[in-house]
């Protein structure tokens, strides 16, 4: 049984007549028209089932049974706005904050975009956004900061401490914000880097970030849009992987929270809160924070736990990062893989001294996978991060299929183009040794920082760091 009302060729046009030519599609000269979805797995018109590995709002499975029915039981009971006293917004406040530090006890609810990059002042902190845009200029009150990408970046793994190096850059941009008269009111940060290329930060930069910060009398936001809710395995929250001495100041959380259910949140500390109300600013959201959509998030939760999820992430994320890396030994094409639980990268490059970007290769393989009915994504400043985000039901089964299918490609792919695996030369203690040197110059993706000439206040980021000044 399916749900289509249209051919898929009416649907085309009807699309093209009445919504906006800015909303993109996957795969747009061939879309696929998706009716219904289970699990990690997703259907066309015709009834042909697709594996999901880039929907990570679907985080505990498209249409989980429980998280549909507690949305369809609190609807027939009521929906209102949080004006009125609810127990259902105070429950999963409560439960919310549990998942977190303690010092993170304050939650506004969103109903949905706890991201940024919708409005001008959002994009404005989002290079993955005004980089897109021919004519645009980086706002003077914002300054982008080196991504601390390991692989690509400034400073890399050879690198004896690239964490305070990274850090370094940061407090550089606050010395440069001060000397033109300006404040910081905060930096942002995804708490790993989703459309930046998958980039995990190395342990203790945000540490070393958030010092120089709070020492400028700034604020540190930590973005959990894509990462949060148990996806790195290991913790519930991304930002926790730098271990416990961190606590950021603010936490968005959005996507995977309502599981497709469009609801978001801001946390923050009850000092930042009381600040706010100081301001003499009310909050209000007509739908923010609504019995529905609590109930949902409270459902959320409850499968999570139940279903063991976080466990899931941990150990199906660890053995789809071994078969990649198997393919990192295999394919030339493959310069790096990296993640953490079912949030994993494969940067694909065609030399791995230069990390010259596989650009075209990794959009070839992403249409030769959705021929096959996989559907994942590139990503990254260069769009060559094969991206893997998928359910969180995602199963080994899933992992094996998947990489099966792009060992078969990268074959095809290297054959046509030539390329072999680089000669190994013998290290002095006998180890092998891929004889490749990282090159010094690579191309980043940022991190920033926002400043204020005499307000503090904060903005969200999507995926980049930023420090507003």
């Amino acid at each position: 049984m399916t749900a289509e009302m249209f051919p898929k060729e009416k649907t085309i046009d009807l699309r093209k007549k009445h919504i906006g030519p800015s909303c993109k599609v996957f795969f747009s000269h061939d879309p696929i028209k998706i009716v219904r979805a289970k699990g990690q797995y997703m259907y066309d018109e015709n009834g042909v089932r697709y594996l999901d590995c880039i929907n990570n709002v679907a985080h505990v499975g498209h249409s989980h049974p429980m998280v549909v029915k507690a949305g369809a039981e609190q609807m027939e009971l009521l929906n209102t706005n949080s004006r009125f006293l609810h127990d259902n917004l105070v429950q999963y406040a409560q439960r919310l904050q549990a998942t977190l530090p303690e010092k993170l006890s304050v939650c506004y609810f969103v109903n949905s975009g706890a991201y940024h990059g919708h409005v001008s002042s959002l994009i404005n902190i989002s290079p993955y956004k005004f980089h897109q845009l021919a004519n645009a200029e980086q706002s003077k009150s914002v300054h982008v900061a080196l991504s601390p990408d390991l692989y690509r970046g400034n400073y890399r793994q050879d690198h004896p401490d690239p964490a305070t190096a990274y850090a370094d850059d940061v407090n550089n941009l606050i010395q440069k914000a001060h000397e033109k008269g300006h404040k910081v009111a905060a930096f942002i940060a995804e708490s790993l880097q989703s459309c930046g290329g998958q980039v995990i930060p190395p342990a203790g930069y945000f540490q070393k970030v958030a010092q120089h910060v709070h020492r400028a009398g700034g604020l540190f936001i930590a973005d959990e849009v894509q990462v949060g809710f148990g996806r790195v395995g290991t913790h519930f929250w991304a930002f926790q992987l730098q271990g416990e001495d961190f606590v950021p100041d603010i936490v968005t959380m959005g996507k995977p929270i309502g599981n497709g259910h469009p609801m978001s949140c801001v946390v923050t500390t009850r000092e930042v809160a009381e600040a706010f109300k100081n301001s003499g600013m009310e909050y209000f959201n007509t739908f923010g924070g609504n019995p529905v959509s609590c109930a949902i998030g409270l459902a959320v939760l409850d499968v999570i736990e139940k279903e063991d999820l976080q466990g899931n992430a941990l150990r199906v994320g660890g053995y789809l990062t071994r078969l990649l890396e198997q393919q990192k030994e295999k394919h030339p094409l493959v310069g790096d893989v990296r993640g953490r639980g079912l949030f994993v990268g494969a940067e694909l490059v065609r030399d791995r001294v230069k990390l010259t970007p596989a650009t075209a290769e990794a959009q070839d393989i992403i249409y030769k996978l959705k021929e096959q009915h996989i559907l994942l994504s590139a990503d990254g400043p260069h769009r060559n991060v094969l991206k893997f985000k998928p359910p969180m039901c995602f199963s080994e089964e899933d992992a094996d299929m998947v990489v099966e299918k792009i060992d078969q490609i990268l074959t095809d792919i290297e054959k046509a183009l030539g390329l072999q695996m680089p000669s190994t030369v013998h290290t002095e203690n006998g180890s092998r040794k891929r004889n490749v040197q990282p090159e010094e110059n690579g191309c980043h993706h940022s991190n920033g920082i926002s400043h204020s000439h005499d307000t503090s206040q904060q903005h969200a980021s999507q995926q980049n760091k930023r420090l507003r000044s």
